[in-house]
């Protein structure tokens, strides 16, 4: 699943401090070989290179 500029999402990765937390979708960027990965912003910070299957949707 992809997802999109500001869409929030939940992080899952237990080597980020930022692991559990909701932010927000701030760069889409597209790899060569055509794989996704995302800039998320947080409160406090930010994790690049956020492959999406280490994301969640939030619940509305």
């Amino acid at each position: 699943m992809g997802y999109e500029k500001d869409d929030e999402v939940i992080l899952h990765d237990p080597h980020s401090e930022h692991d559990g937390e909701t932010g927000r979708v701030t760069q889409v960027m597209e790899s060569m070989f055509g794989d996704e990965t995302y800039t998320i912003s947080f409160e406090d910070g930010q994790e690049t290179g956020v492959p999406a299957d280490s994301l969640e949707d939030v619940e509305e």
